[in-house]
Parts: C-alpha cells; structure tokens; sequence
C-alpha cells in the first residue's frame, strides 16, 4: 500500500476569503475596529438564529466572558462534561470556581443527562455542555434540569457549527453559546471565537468585558476592569469569507462522513459517532471507537502514520489529567475512560475525495488486524 499525506484536519477556502482581507490590508483596517467585524457578527446571529453575536479572539476566551458575566467566582461549581477539550474546565477555574465532572452517555459521547441532577449542590451555578465533535448534546432534559434548579447553561459548541436538536441551531438553545473558529474547525478564521445569545444585558456586558471594560458611551472611560479579548477585523474577513459558504461547508463534511460509514459502517468492531433522531451531526470529525478485540488505539494510529494518514485520538477525560485529577473524589467515569482510550478521529477535511477516504479506510482496516 502506497503512502501519502493526508491530514487530520485543514481548511478550505473555497470563498472571498482572499478579497476580504485584502481589502482589509488595501485599506489598512487590520485590528479590531472595521466593517467585517459587525458583518460577521450579524452574519453569524442569523446562522444561530439569536439576536447577539460577540467576535472574540479565540474559543477559549468566548467560554471565558460567560463565566465573568454570570458573575461566577471562588466558592461556585460549574458542571461539565469530564470528556471534553480542556478549555472547558479551565474557563471555569480561570474565575476561581470549582469543574465539577460528569460521565458521557454510551452513543454519542456527550454528557450524560441522567447524571448531572446528582453532581449539583446549593453551590452549583451552571452547566456547561459540550456537543462533542459535532454531535448536539440531549439538550430537553438538561434544560428542565436547568429551569428546576435555576442553574445557568452555557452551550460549548466550538466543534459543532451548524448542528442541530430538534430543529434549532446549537449555539441557540441555552442561555449562552460559545464557538471556536481554529483552523481545523468547519470554518476558520485561523483563531477567533464567537459568543451568542438572546439576552441583552448578557451581551452588553460580555462586549463591555471583551474591550478592557470600557464605557459603551464614553471613550476611554472605564467602568469595570476587563480585557482585551477582541477580535481583528482580517479574522472577521476570513470568518465572513467562511460564513457566506457554510452550507457548502457543511455539506462536504456530511460527504466525507457519510462516505466513510458506506466503507466501514457494516464492521461491529468500528462504532462511528451517530446521528440520532430529530438531530443534525455537523460532523466536525469523522470519529469512532474501535471495539476491544481490536488492537490498541495508538498501535493503530501508528500504523496509520506509516502510509501518511494523520489520525488524533480522543480527548483524555478531564478526571485523568494532572492538574484536575484532585477533583475526581473518588468517583468513577467509566463510559468516558472507554470512550477516550478507544476513540480516533479520522482525517474529515472537506477537500477530502472519495479516493482519499477509500485509501484512508483501506489503510484503517489493515491497521485494526491483530
């Protein structure tokens, strides 16, 4: 078998990506003030179906700003999901509150919602979930969990553009969304973040936070201590570029998924992430789990790299790393310890042919052999 390189992950620019920020550089408008900024923001609150999108540099700090506005802090507790991407956690503990870690439910990987109304206490002031690689969170439960409790939910969809629950778009079901746009996400702006929601007096503080805490009304007058978390008007550029597109976007990743399961959705011992009833799966990544007759992940990763195919494993519970292992007290994740050390990503690029993934599945079923 032949070798290549294929990526995990790489964007496509298939727009105005490159007339936009050349204009950008033609008019010299490159920081955080310029035309594409609110035309990406309006564009993206029309994608979600809310009334504020806020531009903000990356997706670590658009989960960061609804904490500070939700006025979280030392002695609170946050629920989220134990696997997840590590901003996650920290957002939380970045106000000096305390994760608290929930199992995933066994099919698509996200938090479990049978399990959260036992993790909340007097302390508990949100919830925060994750649609995992492009797969919505069971959002009902968990909003009437939320409603039952008065607890706030922050949805972190960074990896789930366009996905959606029971006919509504991510990102516009909670209190709160939060994206990313890193340059393997469905669209990119190279870094940035966005932040949605309909609430008015959320989104203007959340503006007021991300530009050092400045007067809306009064230039250089400060009335809260914030930051300097704004994104620049060449990201917007490129986000807009990505935004007019998105439906081809998306359109090629559920090409690449769907072509993926025709190749390798009959195997028992390969679990692809679902798309379950009444949802829509953005598919992010293609992402499965091996069954446990199969090799090791990593041994199979490895040999995947051998013909040039770059595969990424699984997120590592939150429970597991150093720096949160004190959190665990005792408990068990067992369906998120499974998930995490079987899981794989496969290379979900949009560029990808048919001929690319035949190969990448060819290369798959040679490396699962013991």
């Amino acid at each position: 078998m032949d070798k290549r390189h294929i990526p995990v992950a790489a964007p496509v620019f298939a727009g105005n990506e490159k007339q936009y920020v050349n204009d950008c550089l033609d008019t010299t408008w490159i920081s955080s003030a310029g035309k594409y900024i609110s035309a990406f923001e309006e564009s993206f609150a029309r994608f979600c179906n809310v009334k504020h999108a806020i531009a903000v540099m990356n997706g670590t700090v658009a989960l960061h700003l609804p904490m500070l506005a939700l006025n979280i802090g030392p002695g609170d507790e946050v629920i989220i999901p134990t696997f997840t991407y590590v901003a996650t956690a920290n957002c939380v503990t970045y106000t000096g509150a305390t994760p608290i870690f929930v199992d995933s439910e066994p099919h698509t990987w996200n938090i479990d919602p049978e399990k959260i109304e036992a993790a909340i206490t007097p302390r508990t002031k949100a919830i925060i979930v994750v649609h995992v690689y492009g797969h919505p969170s069971d959002m009902q439960p968990i909003l009437d969990l939320a409603r039952k409790h008065h607890l706030y939910v922050i949805e972190d969809a960074a990896e789930a553009h366009g996905a959606q629950y029971h006919g509504q778009v991510v990102g516009g079901i909670g209190d709160i969304g939060t994206f990313s746009f890193f340059g393997n996400k469905i669209i990119t702006c190279g870094e940035g973040g966005m932040i949605t929601t309909n609430d008015d007096s959320l989104a203007a503080k959340m503006r007021q936070l991300k530009g050092q805490g400045v007067d809306p009304d009064r230039r250089y007058w400060f009335t809260m201590v914030g930051y300097n978390y704004r994104m620049t008007n060449i990201q917007a550029a490129l986000g807009l570029a990505q935004l007019e597109k998105v439906d081809w976007h998306l359109a090629q990743r559920r090409r690449v998924a769907e072509t993926y399961r025709a190749h390798l959705g009959k195997n028992p011992d390969l679990y692809l992430q679902p798309e379950l009833p009444d949802c829509t799966n953005s598919y992010w990544m293609t992402s499965l789990m091996l069954g446990d007759g199969l090799p090791a992940r990593d041994l199979v990763m490895q040999r995947m790299a051998e013909h040039g195919i770059e595969t990424r494993p699984f997120f590592p519970p939150m429970h597991v790393l150093p720096i949160y292992q004190n959190l665990a007290d005792g408990k068990s994740f067992p369906i998120a310890d499974k998930v995490s050390s079987r899981g794989l990503n496969l290379p979900s690029s949009g560029n990808l042919s048919d001929e690319d993934i035949t190969f990448i599945c060819d290369c798959l079923m040679d490396a699962v052999k013991n």
